[in-house]
C-alpha cells in the first residue's frame, strides 16, 4: 500500500506547482487599481502591508501605486523569493520588505498601518478570524482591503454547497461577510465582485499550463494537487455563477 503524501510533502508540492506564476490565487491588476483608485483619502505616506502575499503582484501594486515602502508577508520563503526577484527587475526593490512569517499572528504595534491589503489569503484564518487578528493592526480610519471566497446567491446548486463544504466550511455570503466585518470594528465601504476573467485568465489558466509541464513526473503528492486543482476548475465552469471571490474595503471605525 502506498503511503499517504505527508503534509509537508503536499505543501511543497503546491509551491512548486505555483513556482513562476504571476498570481497564487484569483486576481486581475486592472481591477486591484479600480479599487485602489476608489479609496478614501490616505495620509501622505501611508504604511502599508500585504499579508498572504505569495508571489507579490498586490505588493508591487501597492508600491507602484502609492510610492512608499510595503510590507509583503507570506509564510512561503520561496515565493518571497519570487516577489523579491521581481521587485528588483521592476527597479522596487527599496520599497518592499519581505517579511517570512505567520501572518495570522503578527507582533506589530497596535495602530501601525494605514492600508492593509490581502488577496485570497484570509481563508486560512476564517475571514472572521483574519478580522479580529488584523483589526488591531490599523490606525483609527485606516482602510483594509481583503478579497474572500463567498458565495453570491442564497440557493447555490447541490453540488457547489457539497464540494465547499468540505473545502471551506466558513464560507459565507457576502451579506454574512460584511457582517463579521462590522462585527470586528469595521465599517463596510464598499463590496466588489472578482469578474470570471480574473479566475479564468490570471489564475486557472496559467495554472493549467503549469499543469502539464509537471504532470509527466508528478510525485503522489503533486498528483492529489493536481487532482484538486481540476475538481476545483470543474466546479467553477459548471457552478461559477454561484460563488466567487469579493473585496471587501472595510474602514477602522
Amino acid at each position: 500500500m502506498t503511503a499517504e503524501p505527508s503534509g509537508d510533502e503536499m505543501l511543497a508540492a503546491l509551491i512548486e506547482l505555483h513556482r513562476g506564476l504571476e498570481r497564487m490565487g484569483p486576481g486581475d491588476p486592472q481591477f486591484s487599481r479600480e479599487i485602489l483608485a476608489s479609496l478614501p483619502a490616505l495620509p501622505e505616506r501611508p504604511r502599508i502591508a500585504d499579508l498572504g502575499c505569495g508571489a507579490g503582484a498586490g505588493a508591487l501594486l501597492l508600491a507602484e501605486t502609492f510610492g512608499v515602502p510595503v510590507v509583503a508577508v507570506d509564510a512561503s520563503r520561496a515565493f518571497l523569493d519570487q516577489l523579491e526577484a521581481r521587485a528588483r527587475e521592476r527597479g522596487l526593490a527599496s520599497l518592499v520588505r519581505a517579511v517570512e512569517g505567520d501572518f495570522g499572528a503578527l507582533d506589530w504595534p497596535a495602530e501601525s498601518l494605514d492600508l492593509l491589503w490581502s488577496e485570497g489569503a484570509a481563508y486560512h484564518l476564517t475571514f472572521a478570524g483574519a478580522l479580529q487578528r488584523w483589526r488591531p493592526l490599523l490606525a483609527r480610519g485606516g482602510i483594509a482591503v481583503i478579497s474572500e471566497a463567498g458565495w453570491w446567491t442564497e440557493t447555490p446548486a447541490a453540488a457547489a454547497r457539497e464540494f465547499w463544504a468540505a473545502a471551506y466550511p466558513a464560507m459565507g455570503t457576502e451579506a454574512a461577510n460584511a457582517e463579521r466585518a462590522r462585527e470586528a470594528g469595521f465599517e463596510v465601504l464598499a463590496v466588489r465582485r472578482l469578474p470570471a476573467r480574473a479566475w479564468w485568465d490570471n489564475y486557472y489558466g496559467p495554472r493549467l499550463g503549469r499543469v502539464e509541464e509537471v504532470r509527466g513526473t508528478a510525485s503522489a503528492a503533486m498528483q492529489a494537487i493536481i487532482d484538486a486543482m481540476e475538481a476545483e476548475v470543474a466546479m467553477f465552469r459548471a457552478h461559477g455563477d454561484d460563488y466567487g471571490y469579493s473585496f471587501y474595503v472595510l474602514r477602522a471605525a
